[in-house]
């Protein structure tokens, strides 16, 4: 059986890495990078763990790149510490890297809004790039919103990876915060340019495209909050944009 080498990058995860761990602790080797954590995440992962490291911030992708480079297994699964792996999902994973169809794999991935699992809003299945092979892979350079650049062949797999992302309201805001000021500052980097309407404009287009073509309005109330979310988010992304660019 080919050997798995699990990634993941932390900071102030205290109250996610150990259910996170506890999901890959199969794994043939478990790689973290940890930016400064301050809430006891590197001890927790020492737990599961010897392959701890101790890395400043550079972004997302660059982070993940870092992890990449520590791994020594035949494939590599990256997770996020907020995210899970199912015993369903570990039997797919596991005749995926047997059978080795294809260089990699998609996950379909289910999110929680603050106790609910969404299935509309554009968030499912939302199919992410985890599972492949070490030498075909590696992430680009984003900020924010990394992707995973795979040279070879892809397929999907069914089972989902759970995501539980957004557990209460002080999460909102504090991804609202991050991802706006992130994004902000990787379109500036990209030499984009913001005018006074785009803050509003797209903030009302990303709310009616959240709860209405994407059909958020079926999942309730978390369905108007993840709407809502969009909105404040993309809100914020120009109007800092804007900001930056007039300074």
């Amino acid at each position: 059986m080919p050997r798995l080498s699990v990634i993941l990058i932390t900071k102030n995860e205290a109250e996610n890495i150990r259910a996170c761990l506890e999901s890959v602790s199969w794994a043939d080797e478990i790689i973290v990078v940890d930016s400064g954590s301050s809430d006891g995440t590197a001890g927790i992962a020492r737990e599961f763990t010897s392959h701890v490291y101790q890395h400043d911030w550079p972004g997302f992708g660059a982070q993940k790149n870092r992890a990449l480079s520590y791994a020594t297994g035949d494939w590599v699964f990256s997770i996020d510490a907020d995210e899970r792996v199912t015993p369903e999902l570990k039997a797919e994973l596991m005749e995926a890297m047997g059978q080795a169809r294809a260089d990699g794999f998609y996950c379909p991935r289910l999110s929680q809004f603050c106790g609910r699992f969404i299935r509309h809003c554009g968030w499912y299945p939302d199919y992410v790039l985890r599972l492949f092979k070490r030498t075909q892979g590696k992430f680009s350079d984003s900020l924010v919103h990394e992707s995973l650049l795979l040279q070879g062949s892809s397929a999907r797999l069914t089972r989902p990876l759970l995501h539980y992302s957004y557990r209460t309201s002080d999460d909102v805001r504090r991804k609202v915060e991050q991802y706006s000021a992130a994004a902000a500052q990787q379109m500036f980097n990209r030499g984009k340019n913001a005018t006074p309407l785009d803050a509003p404009l797209r903030a009302a287009w990303a709310f009616f495209r959240t709860y209405c073509l994407w059909l958020g309005v079926l999942d309730g109330w978390a369905g108007f909050a993840v709407a809502r979310m969009n909105a404040a988010t993309t809100y914020l992304k120009y109007q800092r944009l804007r900001a930056m660019r007039q300074t």
